[in-house]
């Protein structure tokens, strides 16, 4: 997808919208551009709750789904309200898991506020440690336990999940944690504060709240109120970016190094073992078991572009 943006000239914007959050961006501002933060060496990005039940029954698919395109290429099972139309993130044939749908938020919004492009090793552990039901098919086969690093040299990056048990900190069940030698900065969809070591006043702050402004985030009910400013300014930034000719904020290759760091993570944690990743190559150093698992098998008639 990089190549063909970039063969074509092609303005993309992937939907990380954390790059265009309004405080978040107003935490960057205040707190890690201003050196109040200071060098961040740690960084924390965390998940609690969210263990899915048992899936229900499964149904025929509705009229109005072609179900075996939506399945594509991955192993074909028939059609559940479970999986279709939002918790396809659940299941490894569709998604990722947490790793993919809410960490690869967090980790593409600290790669932009602390300049940083791929890690240099990832080492993970975690799977399905709580089973819902008697039979480990009918439900969730993403990790509810998981932890990640990422090593980029200076600063390490780590991802923690886990759906089952107390949530330690409820204004920040999803969110991250900067630790720097001046300071620590919590964020979240929600607010932000910045606690400083020694003499100092703690600051807080929370999501733009545009409903007044914008009487449609309210009409429209699946729109999340604090998430609406970023989507529009995410949206915005596009339009800007095609006029201006230049990239967007959150620019295909930024999504395709977000994501594919996430998938790199359950990679470690499937094979039981860390290794470095070669930038320049795209290549895992030194793993040929590990690189094969990179593309995976593809249900006829559907081939991979990458060894057609």
């Amino acid at each position: 997808m990089v190549a063909a943006a970039r063969k074509h000239n092609r303005t993309v914007q992937v939907g990380l919208q954390r790059r265009s959050t309004p405080h978040l961006l107003e935490a960057r501002d205040k707190f890690i551009k201003t050196g109040k933060l200071g060098r961040v060496a740690f960084v924390d990005i965390h998940s609690y709750g969210g263990k899915p039940g048992p899936l229900p029954p499964d149904q025929p698919a509705p009229a109005t789904l072609d179900w075996e395109t939506y399945i594509g290429p991955a192993p074909f099972r028939p059609y559940n309200p479970a999986i279709h139309p939002r918790s396809w993130r659940n299941f490894r044939a569709f998604g990722n898991g947490k790793i993919g749908d809410l960490c690869v938020h967090f980790f593409d919004v600290v790669r932009y506020f602390l300049g940083l492009k791929w890690p240099r090793t990832i080492s993970g552990t975690g799977g399905v440690k709580f089973h819902t039901s008697d039979d480990p098919s009918r439900e969730s086969d993403t990790p509810d336990t998981q932890s990640v690093a990422f090593d980029f040299g200076n600063t390490i990056v780590t991802w923690t999940h886990r759906a089952i048990g107390e949530n330690p900190d409820p204004d920040y069940g999803w969110g991250a944690t900067l630790y720097g030698d001046r300071g620590t900065l919590k964020l979240s969809i929600m607010r932000y504060d910045f606690k400083p070591l020694g003499e100092g006043k703690p600051e807080h702050g929370d999501y733009l709240d545009e409903r007044d402004k914008h009487p449609e985030d309210v009409a429209h009910k699946e729109t999340e109120i604090y998430a609406a400013p970023a989507t529009r300014r995410h949206m915005q930034d596009f339009l800007a970016a095609r006029r201006e000719g230049r990239k967007p904020v959150s620019d295909i290759e930024e999504g395709y190094i977000s994501t594919a760091c996430c998938i790199l993570g359950n990679l470690s944690c499937d094979l039981g073992r860390s290794f470095a990743w070669d930038a320049e190559k795209q290549r895992i150093a030194g793993d040929e078991e590990a690189n094969k698992s990179l593309v995976r098998p593809y249900r006829a008639p559907w081939q991979h572009p990458a060894v057609t």
